[in-house]
């Protein structure tokens, strides 16, 4: 394959000989490269190589205007902003800086459009007028200054220029104006120095006034890079431009266009190729190329249509490809470095004086955090154990309790909003960093950029006074962070090429994969990012949306001319804002159909294997027999039982393995702190009463505690947690609703004339099981919430604060206890009187429990059926604990036999 570049080279070559004097423009540097690299190799002689220019340098050669970096124009603009009078209303930097961008866009485009400022300006001014507010309506201040803002747009631009004209800047707009105003000078100039243009499209007003002037001094040529099959369909966009340059210039009614070649009906292979998500395309381009000789990829160009799927992409490339060009950056903002800072400064947007300990842990938590404070995972289970959710930068010092202050206060200290203060504190951090032995190069190098871009805000902050905040320091370190990016080295001439879709200008591959080929991706959709309405723009000549489709267009084409094997990749997943279509350039290839193409079409998807779904079990070894035999010695727990009857892996996660949910800062009270909390104020209340009978005075004397009691038993079960506001204050009026209730309850009881004797409060039980079965000796264990007697009626009551209703504590089958988890409550009220029946014999006692939350229901007793419409039998007799304890040793006996694992339970 012969490419574009290789046959300009001959051509010219052959028509002028000597190029040495010539100046090249190419539409970027990289074209230039390329084009230096093909003099290189085609020379059979020593000799000096021609100027070869991008047309960006060769503008700013023409006006003498140096391109101002677009941050510091920013920066600019505000001081020309601050300075038209005009504006009455001012905005701060942050505000304006949101807005800003697009206004500069818009300057830009009228200015490479040649569009007179004036009419242009007031035209607008006009369209927002009646956009907004109407003609007639009452003039209210809002509406004055949002007038006047429109209306002092030609002062804000006259007052940009002059600004950056004094400084011989301009943005790339005003360059290109002030280039097509100096050309009759530059032609004088240069009138017998030789010009040629290579490679270019879609050109600017600017670029064509400059190209067609200098064209008409019949020293210059211009090589287009497009094809005839395109250019002579009149309905293709891909020629459009091409097509309206050559029919419109006059320099063309006399001269034949030079390069229209005709290569698009040679022989060519599509493969189109539907895949699910970005990796998807990633993993398919890498399979592509474990599968081409090192020649065929020496031929073969990645083009992203979204750049986003570079990393996914290098992560995939396959052992064979040994050489490799990227020609884009990754992105820095991509890089966990700078999350880190702007987590640090979103911090510092605070206006009180205490964090919030989830943004203390992303700090802490993040790596670069954990290499700043080696105590990083103290701190955090310090936090967590003291449940505290806000906390103030001297206490979290006090609460490190190491030497790691100055970091700490480095970190998190009042900033006190201070722009100067924020910036000096991130370069600090970086510093801190870079010490550190235990990065990698990658993470110094993201540093190391990261720290060029503090010190260039640093350096703008100090030549303009416009960065207040920190909020405005963070919104500029965002901006920048997504224009800079990490360059890869790489020999660009030899190897696969991955490139962005503007890169591939003028350059041509045989085999040629296109990712990401979606409608809306490539070409992208339309862009509203303008205050320059359609309207507007057809009346002074702007590019419409139509002819940004048209540059996507000769782009995707242009890539084809010459290519032989083209694979064209989309997503075929729906998700968000992308609808999964495939772009309209793969459409208009399947309509077209031309008889010298083949096309291949593949649907990939990702095999799905259905397997049998095999419940997990561990076998018990030695060491879980010797484990079960510690707890059986110390006692089962009713709930540890319950937690076997439920799930017997729950049983071994959390008895066997000791295994605990992982503590985390309980920031909004969890049901399991309610039920403690309720459960340790009513002991306190009662826990004095025992052996005595209730009361109307002493229950009214607990009734006006609550509140107080209440608040001291929050503060030592949630700890640090605040419970005066939001979700939290809602369940602390919950608990004291709760015990009010249950004491009200106990109120209406005394009052109707019955008698309650309190027996014992939270007692600890202990009993122990004989199983003959078993070696070793088998306990249970439990604390009792209540036992007292009803009108001489003998109680052992459980707390909930959960929903508990009737049925839940009644069985029909006493093998229903031990196997299904719905009877856990009846069992674990069994248990307690099972074991109270060791302290106090039972016989026609009463247990069950009283829920919180179905407290109308009163006590709810225990209960034995025949059938679920029987009368109940609600008494426990020696008969029932009999009963009880031959399911209980079943139970037991299964938990420590080591032939049974513990399998896991399919829970509904």
């Amino acid at each position: 394959m012969i490419s574009f570049l290789e046959e300009v080279v001959a051509a010219i070559k052959h028509t002028n000989g000597d190029i040495s004097d010539f100046t090249l423009i190419l539409p970027s540097k990289r074209a230039g490269g390329f084009l230096k690299n093909i003099l290189k190799n085609t020379a059979t002689q020593t000799s000096f190589s021609p100027l070869i220019l991008s047309i960006e340098e060769f503008i700013e050669n023409l006006s003498n205007l140096k391109i101002i970096d677009n941050t510091e124009l920013l920066f600019k603009s505000y001081q020309a902003y601050l300075s038209t009078e005009v504006i009455k209303e001012k905005e701060s930097f942050e505000t304006y800086s949101s807005w800003a961008i697009t206004l500069l866009n818009d300057f830009n485009e009228i200015d490479r459009y040649l569009v007179e400022p004036k009419p242009f300006f007031n035209y607008l001014s006009s369209i927002k007028t009646l956009e907004r507010w109407g003609v007639n309506q009452e003039q209210t201040e809002l509406i004055n200054n949002y007038l006047q803002f429109w209306a002092g747009l030609p002062d804000f631009y006259e007052n940009l220029q002059s600004l950056l004209l004094k400084e011989n800047l301009g943005y790339q707009g005003m360059v290109y104006r002030e280039a097509a105003l100096n050309l009759e000078h530059y032609i004088n100039s240069n009138r017998s120095k030789k010009h040629i243009f290579i490679g270019f499209n879609a050109l600017n007003t600017a670029e064509q006034n400059i190209i067609q002037e200098l064209l008409e001094t019949e020293n210059t040529d211009i090589y287009w890079d497009t094809d005839q099959t395109l250019y002579n369909d009149t309905k293709h966009s891909a020629s459009y431009f091409i097509r309206k340059y050559i029919k419109e210039w006059k320099y063309f009614q006399n001269e034949t266009p030079k390069f229209i070649s005709d290569n698009f009906e040679n022989k060519k292979h599509f493969q189109f190729v539907e895949i699910q998500k970005n990796i998807g395309q990633a993993k398919y381009v890498g399979k592509l190329l474990s599968s081409l000789s090192e020649d065929e990829i020496n031929k073969t160009a990645i083009v992203l249509g979204d750049e986003n799927l570079l990393v996914p992409l290098l992560y995939s490339l396959p052992e064979n490809v040994k050489n490799l060009n990227v020609t884009m950056g990754v992105s820095l903002k991509n890089f966990p470095a700078v999350i880190f800072f702007e987590l640090l400064f979103a911090i510092h947007l605070r206006t009180t004086e205490t964090i919030y300990y989830k943004e203390i842990l992303s700090i802490l938590n993040h790596p670069l955090g954990t290499l700043l404070v080696p105590n990083a995972i103290d701190i955090t289970k310090n936090l967590t154990r003291e449940n505290i959710t806000h906390i103030t930068v001297s206490s979290l010092i006090e609460l490190s309790n190491t030497s790691e202050n100055e970091i700490l206060q480095l970190l998190f200290e009042d900033w006190k909003d201070d722009s100067q203060t924020a910036i000096g504190r991130a370069l600090k951090c970086i510093e801190e960093l870079q010490t550190k032995n235990t990065l990698n190069t990658i993470e110094y190098i993201v540093l190391l950029q990261i720290a060029k871009v503090f010190r260039k805000i640093d350096a703008l902050n100090q030549k303009y006074p416009h960065l207040k905040s920190i909020k405005s320091v963070l919104t500029l370190f965002s901006e920048l962070t997504s224009t800079t990016s990490l360059d890869f080295e790489g020999d660009a001439y030899k190897g696969l090429q991955i490139m962005g879709v503007l890169e591939t200008r003028v350059l041509d591959f045989e085999n040629v994969i296109i990712t990401s080929v979606n409608e809306g991706i490539f070409p992208s959709g339309k862009s509203n990012a303008s205050f320059i309405t359609y309207d507007l723009k057809q009346q002074f000549n702007l590019p419409l949306y139509t002819e940004k489709d048209a540059i996507y267009t000769y782009h995707f084409y242009r890539l084809l001319h010459r290519a032989k094997s083209i694979t064209l990749l989309y997503n075929n997943h729906s998700e968000g804002i992308n609808t999964g279509e495939k772009s309209r350039f793969i459409r208009q290839l399947e309509i077209e159909k031309h008889p010298n193409h083949t096309v291949e079409k593949r649907i990939l998807s990702p095999k799905v294997q259905i397997k049998p779904c095999v419940l997990k079990q561990v076998n018990k070894s030695e060491a879980v027999v010797q484990r079960l035999r510690e707890i059986a010695e110390k006692g089962f727990s009713p709930s540890a039982l319950t937690s076997y009857i439920r799930n017997p892996l729950d049983f071994y996660f959390q008895k066997i393995l000791r295994l605990n949910d992982f503590e985390e800062v309980e920031e909004t009270v969890a049901a399991n702190t309610l039920g403690t909390i309720v459960h340790d104020t009513l002991e306190t209340f009662y826990k004095p009463l025992e052996g005595s009978f209730l009361s109307i005075e002493k229950l009214s004397e607990m009734k006006d505690r609550i509140h107080e009691q209440v608040t001291s038993e929050f503060k030592k079960t949630f700890k640090g947690g605040t419970f005066n506001k939001g979700k939290n204050l809602i369940v602390f009026e919950v608990a004291k609703r709760y015990i009010s209730n249950f004491i009200d309850r106990e109120i209406v009881e005394i009052e109707a004339g019955n008698t309650i004797k309190i027996s014992k409060i939270e007692t600890d039980l202990t009993l122990e099981i004989p199983i003959p079965e078993l070696d070793f000796p088998v306990k249970i264990h439990g604390k009792v919430d209540r036992v007292d007697e009803y009108n001489g009626q003998f109680r052992i009551i459980d707390y909930k604060t959960g929903l508990v209703n009737q049925g839940d504590v009644e069985i029909i089958e006493w093998e229903a206890l031990t196997q299904d988890y719905k009877y856990s409550k009846a069992f674990q009220i069994l248990a307690y009187a099972l074991m109270m029946n060791k302290e106090i014999p039972i016989n026609n006692a009463e247990a069950g429990i009283i829920s919180f939350k179905n407290l109308s229901s009163g006590f709810l007793k225990f209960g034995t059926k025949t059938s679920a419409y029987s009368k109940r039998e609600q008494q426990i007799t020696s008969e029932t604990l009999e009963n009880f304890t031959a399911e209980l040793k079943k139970l037991i006996l299964e938990i420590c036999d080591p032939s049974i694992p513990f399998i896991e339970k399919e829970i509904a």
